[in-house]
This record gives C-alpha cells, sequence and structure tokens, in this order.
C-alpha cells in the first residue's frame, strides 16, 4: 500500500514502456524485494532507485499494441470495408495465450507487445538466400499479419467445424488446413497479403546440408527432437505459397490435394477436415505423433490458436455477424404509470422503451393529451453522405449525418384561411393552371410523316393519279402526347433565421414561407404533377435534421396540411447534405424531368464550420453531382445580399432573388410555373 501511490504518479511513464504483464512483474519484484525496508520501497515505486530503473528496461518491450490500436483498426477496415474490435492481452511467460493471438465473442485479442523477429532470424533468412525476408518481420508488420489472419477468420469462416471423435492432435492438423483456407480466400481478394504472411515462413528457412554432395533448403525446426514439427511448418509454407517447393514427397501430395479441393470448394470448411484427417493417418503411419504441447511449438507467430474453428455442446461458436443496437419498444401503461415518470430526468433520446398510453388523458382545457405535450416524435436511423472539401479538392466519405425527425402538427384549417386571404393571387393561378393542364393526345391530319395514314387524303391522291394531276403527299396523321413528366420536390430552409423579419414585412419569413408553400400546392395539385414538401435544418455535422411534410405518394390532404402548419425553424443551414438527401427520393420517382425548388433566406452555413466558403463549395459541388444525375436544382432566396455568391453556386440561371419578401407568396407558384411550362 505504501508503493502505491507513488507509483500512481508516475502511470503514464510505466505504460508507455511496459506491457500489462511487464507492470505486474516490475511491480511484484518491489514489493518482494522490498519488503519490510519502507523508504526503499517507495523510492522503487516512486522511479528513483538504480533496482526500479534495471527492471523497467529488462522489462521493456518492443512494439506495444497500444501504439498500433487504431492504426490496426484503419488497416483491417481498409481491407474489408467493416469494423473490427481489438483487445489487448497480457503477455506473461506464465500464460500460454500471452503471446498467441485468439478469437472471442468476435472480438480479436492480440498480445500486448511484441518483439521483433528481424534481429533473430535475418542471418537464418541471409543464409538461406530468402531476400526480403528479414525486411518484414518486425513487431509492426507481424501486428498487420496476426490482425489480418484473424479478420480473414472473422469474415471466410461461416460455420463451425465439428469436434466430434477427434482428439487434439487432428483438431491441431485440421485447423493447420482450415488457416492455409482461410488465407487463400483472403490473398484471392487482395494479392498483396500473400507477401505479409510469407515473410514470417521464410525467415525460418536455413540452410541445411544432408549429405556431403547435396545442400537442400528446408526449414529451421522450432523444436529439434522432433522431425514432425519441421515437416508441418514446411508444409504450411507450401500451403501458401505455391512457388515453395520441399522435397518430401508427403508434403508435394498434400499441397496439391489442397490447391485442386480449393479451386473447386475454396468456400467450404470440410475441406480443411478432410486432408486434416488424411494428414494425421499419413503421419501415424510414419511413426509415433507428438503431444499437442509439442506440435504448437511450430514457428508461425501470427497465427491464432484456432478457437474460434470449433464448437460443441459445451462450447457454443459464435458467428461473426454484427450485433444490431437494442431498438426501442413502444410499451403502453397506465394512467399513475405515466404520471409517475413524466418527470424523469434520466429518461433520453436513447431510453430503451417509450411509453404510450392506451386511452387519451386531456392535460388541459385545450384538449392536448399527454402524449401530445410531453412526448417526442421519433427520429429516423442515421443516413451518411459525402462532403466535398475545396481545399484538398476531395470528398470527405460519410461526412454528415442526415436524421429524419418530425415536428409536432399544427391546425390544417390555417392552410385554408390563407388561400382565403390571398384570393387576387388565386385566381390570376387557376388562368395559369388551365394553361398548364396537359391536353392528352393530339391527332395532327395532312402531314408528309406520321404513324397513321390518313384515309381521305390517301383516296384523293389516288383520284389525282388517275386523273393524272400531281398528288398531295401529305397522307399521314402525326400522334403527339401532350402530357407532364415532371416530379417536383420543394425544399424549405428551416433554420434560425427564418423566425425573424426582412426588409418592411410585418411577418416572420417562416410564416411567409408557409403562405407560398400553400398556395405553389394548391397550385400543382390541380395541375396533377407529383410533389413533396421537405424541410431541413443543421446542428453540426452530425445532426442535419430533414422533415418530410409530404411525400410523393403522399396526397395533399388535411394530414399534410396540419405538417405544414406546425412547420417551425431553428437551428442553421448545412445545404449540401439536404440537397443529396432530397435526392435520394427524387430519384426513385419515374419521371424524366426532375426538379428541386429551395427556398432560402440566406448562405449555407453551420455552427462547425468556420470558412464561409467551405459550405458554399460543397452546396456547388453538390448541385452538380445531381445534375450529371438528371436532377436540376433551383434555388429562390430572399437575402438581399445573395448576388455576391448564388450564381456562383446555382449557376446564372439557377436561381432568383426576391428583392420584397412579401411577394414571396405570389412569385413562388408563379416561378414554378414559369419553370415547368
Amino acid at each position: 500500500p505504501r508503493g502505491l501511490r507513488p507509483m500512481l504518479g508516475h502511470l503514464d511513464e510505466l505504460f508507455a514502456k511496459l506491457t500489462l504483464g511487464g507492470l505486474r512483474r516490475w511491480a511484484l519484484w518491489g514489493a518482494q524485494a522490498h519488503l519490510r525496508d519502507f523508504p526503499a520501497q517507495l523510492a522503487y515505486f516512486d522511479l528513483k532507485s538504480a533496482d526500479s530503473q534495471a527492471m523497467l528496461q529488462k522489462e521493456r518491450r518492443g512494439t506495444l499494441f497500444i501504439d498500433n490500436q487504431r492504426k490496426l483498426n484503419f488497416y483491417l477496415r481498409a481491407f474489408w470495408g467493416r469494423d473490427f474490435f481489438l483487445r489487448p492481452t497480457s503477455g506473461d511467460y506464465e500464460t500460454r495465450e500471452g503471446y498467441r493471438p485468439y478469437i472471442e465473442t468476435r472480438v480479436i485479442h492480440l498480445p500486448d507487445a511484441y518483439d521483433d523477429l528481424a534481429a533473430q532470424g535475418s542471418a537464418n533468412a541471409a543464409s538461406a538466400g530468402c531476400a526480403g525476408a528479414a525486411a518484414g518481420t518486425t513487431g509492426k508488420d507481424l501486428y498487420r499479419a496476426s490482425a489480418a489472419h484473424a479478420a480473414a477468420h472473422l469474415v471466410y469462416t461461416t460455420k463451425p467445424l465439428s469436434m466430434e471423435q477427434l482428439n487434439p492432435a487432428q483438431m491441431f492438423l485440421i485447423g493447420l488446413f482450415e488457416d492455409a483456407r482461410i488465407e487463400g480466400l483472403a490473398i484471392r481478394e487482395f494479392p498483396g497479403m500473400k507477401q505479409m504472411w510469407a515473410a514470417f515462413h521464410a525467415v525460418h528457412i536455413a540452410r541445411r546440408t544432408s549429405k556431403a554432395s547435396r545442400a537442400t533448403l528446408s526449414r529451421e525446426v522450432s523444436c529439434p527432437t522432433e522431425p514432425v514439427v519441421g515437416l508441418l511448418e514446411r508444409l504450411a509454407y507450401a500451403l501458401l505459397d505455391d512457388s515453395y517447393h520441399d522435397d518430401d514427397g508427403l508434403i508435394q501430395e498434400l499441397a496439391a490435394a489442397f490447391r485442386d479441393d480449393f479451386a473447386r470448394r475454396a468456400e467450404e470448411n470440410q475441406l480443411a477436415w478432410d486432408l486434416g484427417v488424411t494428414l494425421y493417418n499419413r503421419l501415424g503411419e510414419r511413426g509415433a505423433i507428438p503431444s499437442l504441447r509439442v506440435l504448437e511449438s511450430m514457428a508461425i507467430p501470427y497465427r491464432d490458436d484456432n478457437r474460434y474453428c470449433w464448437a460443441s455442446d459445451e462450447i457454443a461458436w459464435h458467428a461473426a455477424e454484427y450485433v444490431p443496437a437494442p431498438k426501442q419498444v413502444r410499451k403502453y401503461v397506465s394512467v399513475m404509470d405515466m404520471v409517475n415518470e413524466v418527470d424523469n430526468e434520466l429518461a433520453g433520446d436513447d431510453a430503451q422503451e417509450v411509453w404510450v398510453l392506451d386511452t387519451p388523458f386531456y392535460l388541459d382545457q385545450e384538449g392536448r393529451t399527454i402524449n401530445e405535450l410531453e412526448g417526442k416524435e421519433p427520429v429516423s436511423e442515421p443516413y451518411h453522405y459525402q462532403e466535398w472539401d475545396y481545399s484538398v479538392q476531395l470528398h470527405r466519405p460519410n461526412w454528415v449525418t442526415v436524421l429524419e425527425k418530425r415536428q409536432k402538427k399544427g391546425d390544417p384549417q390555417e392552410i385554408d384561411k390563407i388561400l382565403t386571404e390571398n384570393k387576387p393571387v388565386a385566381s390570376r393561378l387557376r388562368h395559369i393552371i388551365d394553361a398548364m393542364q396537359p391536353e392528352g393526345v393530339q391527332r395532327f391530319r395532312r402531314q408528309e410523316d406520321g404513324e397513321e395514314i390518313d384515309l381521305n387524303a390517301a383516296i384523293r391522291a389516288m383520284i389525282d393519279i388517275r386523273m393524272g394531276q400531281m398528288p398531295d403527299p401529305r397522307i399521314n396523321i402525326r400522334i403527339e402526347r401532350k402530357v407532364r413528366d415532371l416530379a417536383v420536390l420543394v425544399l424549405l430552409d428551416l433554420s434560425e433565421s427564418t423566425n425573424e423579419k426582412l426588409g418592411d414585412s410585418d411577418k416572420p419569413v417562416i410564416q411567409l414561407a408557409r403562405e407560398a408553400t400553400a398556395l405553389l400546392s394548391w397550385a400543382i395539385d390541380h395541375v396533377g404533377d407529383p410533389f413533396a414538401l421537405h424541410g431541413f435544418a443543421s446542428d453540426g455535422r452530425h445532426d442535419v435534421q430533414y422533415y418530410r411534410f409530404k411525400d410523393f405518394r403522399d396526397a395533399y390532404s388535411d394530414d399534410a396540411k396540419a405538417r405544414l402548419a406546425g412547420m417551425q425553424g431553428g437551428l442553421s443551414t448545412r445545404m449540401g447534405a439536404a440537397l443529396r438527401h432530397a435526392a435520394s427520393f427524387l430519384l426513385k420517382q419515374p419521371e424524366q424531368k426532375k426538379l428541386i425548388l429551395l427556398v432560402t433566406d440566406g448562405e449555407p452555413a453551420d455552427i462547425d464550420v468556420r470558412d464561409p466558403q467551405y459550405l458554399r463549395h460543397d452546396t456547388k459541388k453538390a448541385v452538380e453531382e445531381l445534375a450529371t444525375r438528371g436532377v436540376r436544382t433551383f434555388c429562390l432566396t430572399l437575402d438581399p445580399n445573395a448576388d455576391d455568391y448564388v450564381s456562383r453556386i446555382f449557376g446564372s440561371k439557377g436561381f432568383m432573388v426576391v428583392d420584397h419578401v412579401n411577394r414571396l407568396p405570389e412569385r413562388l407558384p408563379m416561378l414554378y410555373a414559369g419553370l415547368t411550362r
């Protein structure tokens, strides 16, 4: 206990230099050596004594896991596009699994430190003529090889091996072929892994002299008293690298059989079972098979113990699928349970249960229920979009997160009142709507080219020919279809600035936008074009809130009007992400022409972006990307200073600036009519 406080003061230094096992051995040595000498004990744990520094240097290891864990996560994700969970294990000499990786409950456990193998294997590799073998055996490369091998197990081992009626030696030999199978699948997808893994096999090759007149290449046996281990090491290398040739006939036979089976059934781990049992029987014919302790002395440091590949009644096999996050469930409770838990300060958006009353319970005279007053609207699964960084001219993948949310509904009668209050505008719109109505199929007679023959004109032409006169060649009927093939998505900027009043207007921007959208929706609904009404706001790149007031499949009913009436403004304007998400709905429509009509009162901005040009360039890039996919974007802005930036974002013909804010309800429907005429 006396040494605990000074040791805690040096934990940062100790963890930077020692592994978990090394820290334990360093602490136990100091406690035992200075058991009754309290001043020496304090000096030892305070790193002030010479023996403390000597033991620290003795237990210090080469490459630490803590320094490479983040890099290994990125390394594995670059190959398979998914996350793997990596954990360190204590590399104690007393524990057998301390220096061997293993997989347990879908977590890859790696030693907390690795020594460089190049120093001890470079001389042998050089004498064996293996160029570059020693260069790939550092501690960092050993971590990469171990992590990649374990990840290959998680990716390609789709079902467990049966361990019934097998002894430990048979299981070990089957695992040898299973390691070769999953490595072969990984190399087939990523050929560069072959060089990485082969370096750890080739570093053990040394030149041996079997006879005075001939020198042969073989493996340096890890257990000199057991030649079977050396044979298995050479077999493992032959299974991995087909360019390696061994003089042993059994190795040649099994390597050829493995390649033939791998070409036919690489996805089946039964081939490992069959070949492992065959190897066991063939080794039994040669003599006694060594124990499992001797077999595990093979010098292949990056491979795990294969516990993940086996299953029995006592050990449950865990597949490598993702564990989905727990979803919220709706629980129906009584009135008293709800009242007792309404003020629960621990309840948040991540709660696992959402309580709902079976019957409405009204709390005020206005007829609002407890669900309406205290409840929260659900949030969708996150949608991730890229974002353009103009400073490096590259996309940031999955940089922005869009969350679809719902605002509380309002009174649909407020939308109907807007039409009553804007009768002059509605009457002008009615004439425009009549002119925009599709005329359907039209037939034009007396055409030289067409889809059908005009029988009367053809008879007159034949009469003219019989009479010796020049016939009229216009004897066809051309059919034209006057239809509107257009889908429109109205995207509203619902940032905090929309709650303010602009210019000489006596209404906030959010109210004018609601009136303009109501008139536009009424007009589009009468024309018959499919349309959607969406809005957006943002609170940083991790929370771009997207609201769907009306979708393409929804009718313009009281339900849609209620959502439109409850529209509220807040937060910031991350425009590029909202445009990309809006296009995801628009691109699903079968119409040939697609239009996003953006209504905003300012430039793109967000709380986590300081450079004003960053989101402008991202929005410009989003508009260009959508244009290549057949989606046109038009911006109607209320910002009087928009001339400085809006043309560079949307193009010279892709925007309109409304100088008089009060005219927004009139200009928006007229703009739609002009764009879609």
